[in-house]
């Protein structure tokens, strides 16, 4: 066979928007080549039945409690104090206590001021008028201290080990002092790109057993201090003394603890783990988020691309395994990494388990660099584009989440515990255990207007795309509500769960978040060209248009503005595409004053309440970017473009500080175009020669709140 990995002959190229084939074998081993994995008949849209509703509330961010982020309002988490240097990692400090992470007076009234950017295809990063940008840290950067200087030519897995990884993704800063001087960068690394990682690339068979070591190093996650430039919104990595927090995760080496009911079960159990307890590695880390007690989440994503063999495995594993979107149909499918050739769990023939301790949702404590990671079972497995938590009133911890592909599901974990206040090692320790038990829930969808959708994307006569829903439960701790599956299989197999439980198939569901703020949820629904094409399902009122290659925003609003309730409300304020395009809509904002937007992919929010979203794959022409908008007030709708990323590259993060003076952005893949090399790169980003993925910050220049 060609020892050259198979860049699929597209149409112009490109799938998923305008995503180039590159990227389509590299990010997810060519998904689109492969058959849509969710081949059930379970219905769209059901009856929403009444369900009992919980007294339980969401915690506002006036309350503070112990929910938002007192420097990173984006997210969720009460974070670290100062440490000395070389001091054990510190317990993380209560929210109230940051000043610093409050909007400054004024902000929060939803009018953003900058003045959006033009759509371009420029090889840079562009920021708006007064404001400036930075790059924090790239690929092959030292994070360790000792780390060896990046050599493109003698690359090896015990220095890329040391080094930051590739293709950035989730982006989370967590503060280390009171005062906003210093932090914790946490980035996932999703993919790597051979290509454009090894000079004079010959191919992954020809490449050698260390440089697929060193691909697989360059995989998991970074966590890197920063330090504050000058009072401004700028940071950067700190470069001297100990750094006692910075830290590589990688898919070669770090060990993770299994928890939750399927923990040790049959599924999990391999030769080199018959406990099915431990797993070595993180795979193809996606989005991700920062919880109440200072942690982050990250999803395990296109986990499949990595395994080989599975045409051998026995014939009764091989139906879920192709749900997962595993062929078993040959050794080696289109998109196959051949990682066996240096670690022999990815060939399923010889390790059918291996796959099934992949696609979970990992929790990592950045202030504790000598913990171990853990995969939480409890929460499910599936192609998790991330994971977001809010806390309810009464204490207990939800977590959303989305599940990244044609056709598949919306979920949410309600813990089984609840939420301890306070900055005790005491409450820190019970805390960590919150997502090892709890409910699991899948979303079935309703609609109001359903005699009207015919997949052109008219609104109905009502003016609006809206309707009810409810959660439908899977599994509590041991106890599976699905007829002829055990909790361990449900918590393993929790696509084949949802698909006989009648779960809505959705247009990608990837990064899903609430707001801090309302408590509303938001949903990124990145787009389906498979939608009403053949025998594939049609459009519904929640993926109103056939052949999707735009996307949607979904907003759902639990009943009683209660995280854990089993029925809400759902709405699509934003219907992407070019504003001129009849099929879209904006809230009912004058489309003549709105930013296209295209291909949503990662939705975060700033202290004020607005809501920033990330593209992959615009499918208008220009490179992806980072765009924001109101969600409540007049200005709800009015979404402008902040910021465009360089020829090639995916937005990743964002990440708003809780003060409003910064926004990260992860660039991934700059220059990932069919026929690029090291050698002959499509981009040249960031430092004149050949592309490197890296993280930016970027901020306004007078030391104001940016966007307001």
């Amino acid at each position: 066979m060609s020892d050259r990995p198979r860049l699929l002959p597209l149409l112009n190229g490109t799938r998923h928007g305008t995503r180039d084939a590159m990227t389509c074998l590299y990010r997810c081993g060519n998904a689109c080549d492969h058959p849509v994995p969710n081949t059930s008949d379970n219905a769209y849209f059901g009856d929403v039945v009444n369900a009992e509703v919980s007294r339980r509330g969401v915690v506002r961010a006036g309350a503070v409690g112990a929910l938002v982020l007192g420097f990173g309002g984006a997210a969720a988490g009460a974070l670290a104090g100062a440490a000395p240097a070389m001091a054990a990692p510190t317990t993380p400090d209560v929210p109230e206590n940051f000043g610093f992470g409050r909007p400054s007076t004024g902000a929060g009234n939803g009018a953003l001021t900058f003045k959006p950017i033009p759509p371009n295809k420029l090889d840079t990063l562009v920021v708006p008028n007064g404001y400036d940008h930075a790059v924090v840290i790239k690929w092959g950067d030292p994070v360790l201290p000792g780390a060896p200087e990046f050599d493109l030519h003698h690359q090896t897995a015990a220095a890329q080990s040391r080094q930051f990884g590739y293709n950035n993704d989730f982006v989370g800063v967590l503060p280390l002092d009171k005062q906003g001087r210093r932090a914790l960068l946490v980035v996932n690394h999703e993919y790597t790109n051979e290509d454009l990682m090894f000079p004079g690339f010959p191919g992954l068979d020809g490449l050698s057993v260390e440089q697929l070591r060193t691909a697989m190093a360059a995989h998991g996650m970074s966590v890197v201090e920063l330090e504050r430039v000058a009072g401004t919104g700028q940071w950067k990595p700190v470069g001297k003394g100990p750094r006692p927090y910075n830290r590589r995760v990688t898919a070669l080496s770090t060990k993770f603890d299994l928890t939750g009911p399927a923990a040790g079960s049959a599924w999990l159990k391999t030769a080199a783990d018959p406990r099915g307890r431990t797993v070595v590695g993180t795979l193809n880390n996606c989005a991700g988020g920062v919880t109440p007690w200072g942690t982050v989440l990250s999803g395990e994503e296109n986990f499949n691309q990595y395994f080989v063999g599975a045409d051998a495995v026995a014939a009764e594993l091989k139906p879920k395994l192709d749900r997962y979107g595993i062929s078993t149909a040959a050794r080696y499918p289109s998109g196959s990494r051949k990682w066996e050739r240096a670690d022999e769990r990815f060939d399923l023939a010889k390790h059918p388990n291996e796959a099934h301790r992949f696609g979970w949702v990992v929790e990592i404590d950045p202030f504790d660099p000598e913990s171990r990671p853990r995969k939480h079972t409890a929460m499910g497995r599936f192609k998790h584009e991330g994971a977001n938590v809010i806390v309810a009133k009464d204490g207990h911890v939800v977590a959303y989440m989305g599940d990244d592909e044609r056709f598949d599901y919306l979920y949410k974990f309600v813990s089984d515990k609840k939420f301890m206040k306070g900055n005790s090692w005491a409450a820190r320790k019970h805390n960590l255990t919150l997502l090892e038990s709890g409910t699991l829930y899948v979303a079935k969808l309703d609609q109001t207007s359903a005699a009207e959708i015919d997949g052109s994307g008219k609104l109905p006569a009502d003016g609006a795309f809206n309707g009810r829903g409810r959660w439908i439960r899977l599994v509590s701790g041991n106890r599976s509500f699905v007829d002829g599956m055990t909790a361990a299989d449900v918590l393993t197999f929790t696509r084949l769960a949802g698909d006989k439980v009648g779960a809505t198939k959705m247009d990608r569901p990837e990064d899903v978040e609430p707001s801090l703020l309302t408590g509303k949820v938001y949903v990124a629904l990145t787009n389906n060209t498979n939608r009403g094409v053949g025998s594939n399902p049609k459009a519904d009122e929640a993926n109103p248009r056939n052949a999707n290659k735009h996307g949607q925003i979904l907003e759902l609003v639990e009943d009683r503005n209660d995280n854990t309730s089993e029925t809400f409300a759902w709405s699509l304020p934003i219907v992407c595409g070019d504003p001129t395009d009849p099929s879209t809509f904006f809230a009912g904002y004058d489309k003549t004053k709105v930013s296209p937007i295209s291909c949503p992919d990662n939705v975060a929010f700033d202290a004020s309440g607005n809501l920033w979203i990330s593209t992959d794959g615009n499918a208008l022409g220009s490179n992806d970017g980072l765009f924001a908008t109101a969600v409540e007030g007049p200005e709800r709708g009015h979404l402008k473009q902040f910021l465009t990323v360089p020829l090639g590259a995916e937005t990743c993060g964002p990440f708003i500080t809780g003060d409003n003076r910064s926004v990260f952005v992860a660039v991934q893949h700059p220059g990932e175009i069919t026929g690029a090399s090291v050698e002959n790169p499509a981009s040249n980003w960031p430092d004149g020669d050949y592309a490197k993925p890296g993280v930016v910050v970027t901020w306004r220049l007078d030391g104001g709140p940016v966007g307001s």
